[in-house]
């Protein structure tokens, strides 16, 4: 190793008892049990469904619980403390207790509460554990939860316990401590892609992920578009706020981002005020809390920004033929006077013929009051202080795919050919394909993001965002074309059919899986952890493919998909143990019951961190301190005393 990257190491541990005792310490960590991942795909904005996922990790707590207190507790109490750990501001509101029971309560609560903390921590060290704990309760924490074997541990708790209760600090040590259990029992979490549109409140799930101690996104085709709208990108800024009206997610741009759309309102209500736009009527899964609007106008809304995409994507796809997706500039394949529209050479009969603010002559030029408006919505999107701070999260982040502790993360395909072969794509003249194809993509990306905005290199990459988003060969897309076209405007569902890449049959296969793993430098006994496609389990689908080398956990959490799933969404969970698969089920009711959890692959012993990524690090760690220490010892460093 260089001599001054040792120099710089001799800072932070000045002398040969530091290093000794740090090459111990390390040493020491790897034995310990690896922390629990869970995997999540698909979120859609499902703010509520997921925070109680992430909440309860899963149904892992709950677990815990039972695990703890067993017949000792009834089972309503032991659901009344997971609810209370999930959400413990909302459940000490809806407490209706007083004078002496109140005490009783939080006595007993506490004192509950601690053994559950003992048992999720169990298995971490003491600083890991302390590192996680609140300031103003660090102390009182620690005593509690590393009591000395020689105290009386129930009067000890007892005496602690009655202080707490005493000086009026019962709701803030609660609240304190369920935390502290829930941020334990969930070591590292990864998002396979798509936490946008379609649901409410995606930019609820970006804070929490923001706030979550290790977090990490394997970008999703939705996750693109808003990336792609930051970048400048209009027709993905026009796709943003048609999606988000076509599902009556006015909140999420308007309360949650500050996105201007009323003059988008007064804009659709003037040009459109004798056009019921039937067939743009929103799907309402969820109603606005914040921005009602009134449907016939939502509506109206709804066809205005559409015509404005559609033209959009057509100016983008005239500047880009290498796309070869001329097929989608579909303003140009309609013939206005007869009411029809050319698609793959055959004539279907428009179910909206009303177009107007299109020019038959000139189809995708926007009209003066359609550049303002734009103007005015990209204005909006430019000064988002909030949207940015998530867009750049996402970009830091996160990346096309990851590699984890022998698992190959990444959410819709690794593009293929009927035969099985990687398909490729071409850019400046050179071929890409498999793991290259993604790294450079992620090249691109990020040069959208980064680069100065108006830079030909970066206007060309903003561009290329859209094709990410739904060009056929795109590794989060793959798919033959986006229907949104024609799910608007023709009856022939024959047209809607997306036809899948060859990746998505093919990658059923465990020979197709262990080309992928070879492709990405992994042993065979790896996993592939997929996002996109949702599962069909009331089918018969299972989520477990390639005799158990790929997992498909798109199982639905967003509303728009459960009637075609059966459940809630899927988490993958993979402990010292074992994977584990959740399926998780919506109530009648609302809310989200217990899920189903299976073992779907036990491991042989239990791992510890020694097994894992961070173990290779922390062995790298040590081999530097051991450089160190036999610099100290030859006195080609000199030790600070």
């Amino acid at each position: 190793m260089e001599l001054k990257y040792l120099q710089l190491l001799a800072k932070e541990y000045k002398n040969i008892e530091a290093v000794s005792g740090e090459i111990v310490n390390l040493g020491a960590k790897t034995t310990l049990p690896k922390g629990t991942e869970f995997f999540f795909s698909d979120l859609h904005g499902e703010h509520e469904a997921f925070l109680y996922l992430l909440r309860s990790a899963s149904g892992i707590i709950k677990a815990k619980i039972d695990s703890v207190f067993g017949k000792f507790v009834t089972e309503e109490e032991r659901e009344q403390l997971a609810n209370l750990i999930y959400y413990p501001k909302r459940y000490l509101n809806n407490l209706k207790l007083s004078g002496q029971k109140l005490i009783e309560w939080q006595k007993l609560t506490i004192y509950r509460l601690i053994l559950v903390c003992q048992s999720v921590s169990s298995k971490y060290t003491r600083m890991k554990v302390r590192s996680k704990m609140p300031e103003e309760f660090l102390d009182i924490f620690d005593e509690l939860l590393n009591v000395n074997s020689d105290v009386d541990k129930e009067q000890y708790y007892e005496a602690m316990i009655a202080s707490i209760v005493s000086v009026e600090i019962s709701d803030k040590f609660i609240i304190a401590i369920c935390q502290l259990i829930r941020s334990i029992s969930v070591d590292s979490l990864h998002i396979i892609g798509d936490i946008f549109d379609r649901g409410p409140r995606a930019d609820i799930i970006m804070e929490e992920l923001i706030h979550f101690h290790d977090a990490d996104i394997q970008w999703g085709n939705h996750d693109i578009s808003w990336m792609g709208s930051v970048t400048g990108n209009r027709a993905l800024i026009a796709n943003v706020v048609r999606m988000a009206v076509s599902y009556n997610n006015f909140d999420v741009l308007e309360d949650g981002y500050g996105i201007n759309l009323r003059a988008l309102s007064v804009f659709a209500s003037e040009v459109y005020k004798d056009d019921p736009c039937s067939i743009f009527t929103p799907h309402v899964l969820d109603i606005n809390k914040y921005d009602p609007v009134d449907m016939a106008l939502a509506a109206k809304m709804h066809k205005a920004i559409t015509i404005i995409q559609l033209k959009l994507e057509g100016q983008l796809l005239e500047r880009h033929p290498e796309y070869q997706m001329e097929e989608r500039n579909l303003l140009r394949k309609i013939d206005y006077k007869k009411g029809i529209v050319l698609l793959d050479g055959k004539q279907y009969p428009l179910r909206d013929t009303v177009f107007e603010t299109v020019d038959p002559a000139d189809p995708l030029r926007l009209t003066k009051q359609e550049e303002d408006l734009m103007d005015i919505i990209a204005h909006s999107f430019d000064h988002s202080y909030l949207l940015h701070k998530h867009i750049k999260f996402l970009y830091s982040n996160g990346g096309m795919y990851k590699i984890t502790n022998g698992n190959l993360l990444y959410h819709g395909c690794i593009p293929m050919k009927e035969d099985g072969k990687f398909d490729s794509m071409i850019f400046e003249g050179k071929e890409y394909e498999g793991r290259k194809l993604l790294d450079y993509i992620n090249v691109i990306a990020n040069n959208a993001y980064f680069l100065k905005r108006g830079l030909e290199v970066q206007k060309k990459a903003s561009d290329f965002m859209y094709y990410l988003w739904c060009g056929p060969k795109s590794p989060v897309f793959g798919k033959s074309k986006l229907s949104y076209f024609e799910n608007y405007f023709i009856e022939d569902v024959e047209t809607h059919k997306e036809i899948m890449n060859p990746y998505y049959s093919l990658s059923q296969e465990e020979d197709i899986c262990k080309k992928i793993f070879r492709e990405f430098h992994m042993p065979e006994n790896s996993h592939i952890i997929n996002g996109h496609v949702p599962v069909k389990l009331k089918e018969g689908e299972s989520p477990i493919k390639a005799n158990g080398k790929l997992f498909v956990i798109d199982g639905g959490i967003s509303k728009a998909y459960r009637t075609k799933t059966g459940i809630a969404g899927y988490t993958l969970i993979y402990n010292s143990h074992a994977l584990n698969l959740a399926e998780h089920r919506a109530q009648k009711q609302g809310g989200m019951a217990t899920p189903h959890v299976r073992v779907v692959e036990k491991m042989d012993r239990r791992m510890t961190i020694a097994d894992t990524d961070y173990g290779d690090t922390i062995q790298e760690q040590i081999q530097d301190l051991k450089e160190l220490l036999e610099a100290y010892r030859k006195g080609i460093i000199k030790e600070h005393i």
